[in-house]
């Protein structure tokens, strides 16, 4: 079924599950740069992950990504981002930041001109993108429809403590997470604004 045709009130459990967290993988191929879009506990559970990739040597550069402000810091995402990055032993020269964007979109258009200005769009062949798992079916989405068609995506997953595929279902907060991503997602699709896919529930 394709998420255009899908009522978000109408999924069972299975189906959102697999709505969000169905071939959602890391495929173990490098890429040219690790992409970690910022969140309110991107330092807590995204960072870790763009860590432990970049110092496996799957990718050579990081992008941080988010101009929100979180928890009365003055810095934005991005740069909380790269100055924990850093205390990990993340060389400054290896890090990018876009600290202008507000949301998923926003991510992805505002990192086109950093990303062409390091390594030129026209050569880069595969980003590791990462972020939660719940939301990692959006950012995909974004990524194809807004990035050009020649970049291929390794899908990198970080996991929180309770919006899981195994565990969302458990915890108010997990279902409240899964139903609202699921109908920011359809809602998107249905508008336009992201890429229709196939996926089977």
């Amino acid at each position: 079924m394709y998420i255009s045709n899908i009522e978000v009130e109408k999924l069972s459990d299975t189906q959102l599950t697999k709505l969000l967290f169905s071939d959602i993988e890391d495929d173990k191929k490098q890429g040219d740069c690790i992409f970690v879009v910022g969140s309110s506990k991107a330092t807590q559970y995204r960072l870790p992950k763009a860590v432990e990739l970049y110092k496996k040597g799957r990718a050579s550069k990081i992008l941080f990504s988010g101009g929100v402000t979180w928890n009365n810091n003055d810095a934005p995402e991005a740069i909380n981002l790269k100055n924990q990055a850093m205390i990990l032993g993340i060389p400054e020269k290896d890090i990018l930041v876009e600290d202008q964007s507000l949301h998923t979109l926003e991510n992805v258009l505002a990192s086109l001109l950093i990303l062409n200005r390091a390594f030129q769009l026209c050569k880069i062949k595969r980003i590791l993108a990462v972020t939660n798992s719940f939301h990692m079916r959006r950012l995909h989405l974004t990524l194809l429809t807004y990035m050009p068609g020649w970049i291929n995506y390794t899908l990198c997953p970080a996991e929180d403590n309770n919006t899981t595929k195994d565990n969302w279902f458990l915890s108010d907060i997990g279902r409240q997470r899964v139903y609202n991503e699921a109908s920011k997602l359809i809602k998107y699709v249905k508008k336009g604004a992201l890429t229709d896919i196939k996926v089977d529930i």
